[in-house]
């Protein structure tokens, strides 16, 4: 018997049609859809799961609770030798950009470090204009190491290094600008702005879907190939600092107060 309590839900719609869209939500609210084992776990389950549905034409990633993705799971980051999950998060960003099913995020509230590399790996992201978005890692000892892989080839140079250096806050109109999602809307039109994209793609071939979509991509999961390990073993080597530790460790006791 499992008693996983369920942190990810996977949930397909089909129409007349019977075109099927897979949405995918996260659902760890204490923490924040930190991306912890368990979420990350899950979340590897279920897009397997909508990528094998043969009547699945695109997944939506999404989250329940006031934010998309708080990023890292401090307490497990804290706690433990992080190799194995920088190496799980690298799978999970390459499984979102390998996909035979095109993939949008829709993004209703902050998100920060890790979390952007799901939203990097999406094909699309659309965001509520009130979200806002932040690289916090330098600002832990840590660097963005393994979200590069998905989220450098999405911005330009210069923006990359203001906001991985600074580590500071911006809103959703800067992240549309800088390329890191496709479109921010009012909040009261998130909804809209994500269906009439998952529409277009309802309406158009599986084949040119998967294939346009290997296409797009091709560079970008080269990288990951070339760089998943470098970039694993400098995660994991920042993870397990002693200045990191520290950092980690004041934040969570913050954070509890």
């Amino acid at each position: 018997m499992n008693d996983q309590p369920e942190l990810v839900r996977l949930d397909i719609s089909t129409d007349d049609n019977g075109v099927a869209i897979a949405t995918i939500t996260l659902d760890s609210q204490p923490n924040r859809n930190a991306i912890s084992r368990a979420l990350q776990r899950q979340l590897m389950t279920n897009l397997d799961a909508a990528d094998l549905h043969d009547s699945v034409q695109a997944v939506v990633i999404r989250a329940d609770g006031p934010v998309f993705c708080a990023g890292a799971d401090m307490s497990e980051a804290a706690s433990g030798n992080m190799e194995k999950g920088a190496r799980r998060l690298v799978a999970l960003q390459r499984k979102i950009a390998t996909l035979d099913k095109p993939v949008i995020a829709r993004i209703h509230g902050p998100v920060r470090a890790g979390g952007l590399g799901i939203v990097a790996a999406c094909d699309a992201a659309i965001s509520a204009d009130s979200v806002s978005y932040a690289f916090t890692e330098v600002r832990l000892g840590l660097a963005p190491a393994v979200i590069s892989l998905t989220v450098l080839p999405r911005l330009t140079d210069r923006a990359a290094a203001r906001y991985f250096l600074t580590g500071e806050t911006f809103e959703a109109a800067e992240a549309e600008r800088i390329g890191l999602i496709t479109k921010a809307v009012p909040a009261d039109q998130l909804d809209e702005a994500v269906d009439a994209i998952v529409d277009s793609w309802r309406n158009a071939s599986a084949q040119g879907l998967r294939e346009t979509k290997a296409l797009l991509n091709r560079r970008l999961v080269h990288s990951i190939d070339e760089l998943g390990e470098h970039v694993v073993r400098q995660s994991a080597r920042l993870f397990g600092s002693d200045e990191a530790i520290a950092a980690m460790s004041a934040f969570l006791e913050k954070r509890d107060r």
